[in-house]
């Protein structure tokens, strides 16, 4: 029986979880107890234990993306399992900066990356591209992008050569987990743009997922421009089309997710932290 519960995100639920900035979920399926990301801080572990989840029984990490919001707890968490196999994309173990614009004060870029540490660790397994973990669990990438990808990422870099570029998001990869008949895409925060995502999980299982979990990395600090609120409900509709039931959460943001809702209706829920998602066929949200 398939479970899925979220550990950790930016927003509380109606349980004992704590919220933070960051994204952890905790999945179970026949094979497999597995965490595809572990959010900031030690504090996701501290959740897992207020729900009553065995972190010394997880067999496989997959990290989404090399930044601090998702990878923070990974050194706690080996210091209490140091058996299970943690999947990363080779290059998430980059420089990775964010453009926090002028602040009084501070600095204005600051550094987003994973801990040194991580890449260390002898259970890392890296990939490179897309990886078939087993029968159930897949790791697939996005190489080709037809639509927009999101416009937060503008303030994303990379340091390469003493100087900052672009994030392209190639340390990005999304899992794909076969339930039986039913498949699922779970993803961190969306870096390519949903829709591309979909694009690709389409051309590689010749099918659409039935659930989607994953950030859209469309929060904003200030209000939407009238273009940027088109954009997001054109994001909508395209993937209202797709027969696929969505999870949102963390990166984007509860004006965003509003849009959405008022274009895709009961297609599209929000999760909190600790919430339980899927039991078996039993939907929770």
């Amino acid at each position: 029986m398939m479970k899925i519960i979220n550990l950790i995100e930016d927003t509380k639920g109606a349980g004992v979880c704590v919220p933070a900035h960051g994204l952890s979920f905790y999945i179970e399926t026949d094979a497999h107890k597995l965490l595809v990301d572990l959010g900031p801080s030690e504090e996701t572990l501290n959740n897992a234990e207020k729900l009553g989840i065995d972190i010394a029984g997880v067999d496989t990490v997959v990290l989404s993306h090399g930044h601090y919001d998702h990878s923070g707890g990974i050194m706690p968490f080996v210091r209490r399992n140091n058996t299970a196999k943690i999947y990363m994309q080779r290059t998430a173990v980059g420089d990775f900066w964010s453009d926090d614009g002028e602040t009084s004060g501070g600095e204005r870029y600051r550094y987003i990356g994973i801990d040194g540490g991580i890449a260390k660790l002898p259970q890392v397994v890296f990939v490179d591209g897309d990886c078939r973990i087993d029968d159930e669990l897949e790791l697939f990438t996005v190489k080709h992008a037809n639509h927009p990808i999101p416009s937060a990422n503008k303030t994303l870099f990379v340091k390469s050569g003493g100087r900052l570029r672009q994030d392209s998001f190639d340390h990005e990869h999304y899992l794909a987990v076969r339930d039986g008949d039913r498949r699922i895409l779970v993803s961190g925060c969306a870096h390519k743009g949903m829709l591309n995502i979909m694009e690709a999980f389409a051309v590689r299982y010749k099918t659409a997922p039935d659930m989607v979990i994953s950030g859209f990395h469309l929060m904003k600090k200030g209000e939407y421009t009238e273009e940027e609120r088109r954009e997001i409900a054109d994001m909508a509709e395209k993937l209202k089309e797709y027969p696929t039931e969505y999870v949102t959460c963390h990166c984007t943001g509860i004006k965003a997710y509003e849009i959405m809702k008022g274009v895709m209706g009961e297609k599209l829920k929000v999760v909190h932290s600790g919430d339980c998602i899927l039991s078996g066929d039993e939907r929770h949200l």
